[in-house]
């Protein structure tokens, strides 16, 4: 199995939508993790994080209007690519779907939920956090998967020993990671790209600090490159 291999119909490239998203993580490193409250905001925090260099964002499902807000993005921002996270249930991921998310992740691995989205074509990334459950993944087809909460379960000294049997699978590790320790897991090969929230907090976000969150978002593009050796 190798790394993009999850269920999904391919285009004429012959790439599966899945296949298309992890190469946009590989390529950013990074993916934004937002908390959101206030629908209003929505558009002006997608456009500071594209004009940090990164266009793309995980809106949590951990508020009341996170799914407008993931919809209005959707809408009025085409060049961010827009995904939802803690997406608990098959009737969270329909929602996610129609509101225009192009993919879902999960803190866990919920056997229901991900299987409404490999039936819908929408790619998942559920969360693991032991072979067991990396198993289940596996059992589906996927390889690729959230690995969280990243630091409480040992960072990435555990990450690579839990992985070392499951060759081809690439993580997204998220929870507890930030710029003093992001190193550690973009030097691995098998961390495909980095989610937290340390580039546009909650607070930030509803007090209306665009600026600063791009400012964040350029310096954390900024030293992601240079762990990728391309600066």
């Amino acid at each position: 199995m190798t790394i993009g291999a999850q269920t999904g119909k391919h285009t004429q490239s012959g790439a599966t939508a899945t296949q298309r998203i992890v190469e946009t993580f590989r390529k950013n490193r990074l993916i934004p993790v937002i908390v959101i409250d206030d629908v209003k905001q929505a558009v002006p925090l997608a456009r500071a994080l594209e004009e940090g260099g990164l266009p793309c964002a995980e809106i949590t499902f951990r508020t009341p209007r996170a799914l407008e807000a993931l919809e209005k993005i959707s809408a009025e921002c085409p060049g961010v690519l827009v995904g939802a996270g803690t997406v608990l249930t098959p009737r969270q991921a329909a929602d996610a779907r129609s509101a225009g998310a192009k993919f879902v992740v999960a803190p866990g691995f919920g056997a229901a939920m991900v299987d409404y989205c490999i039936e819908h074509d929408l790619p998942v990334f559920p969360g693991i956090a032991t072979p067991t459950e990396l198993e289940f993944a596996l059992s589906r087809g996927l390889s690729v998967v959230k690995f969280f909460p990243a630091e409480s379960l040992g960072g990435i000294a555990y990450l690579k020993a839990m992985s070392a049997p499951y060759g081809n699978v690439g993580f997204l590790p998220s929870g507890g990671i930030g710029l003093s320790n992001l190193a550690a897991y973009l030097s691995s090969p098998r961390v495909v790209a980095c989610g937290g929230s340390w580039m546009a907090p909650a607070e930030w976000i509803s007090a209306g600090q665009f600026d600063r969150i791009r400012d964040e978002v350029r310096k954390s593009v900024e030293a992601a490159l240079a762990i990728k050796g391309e600066r």
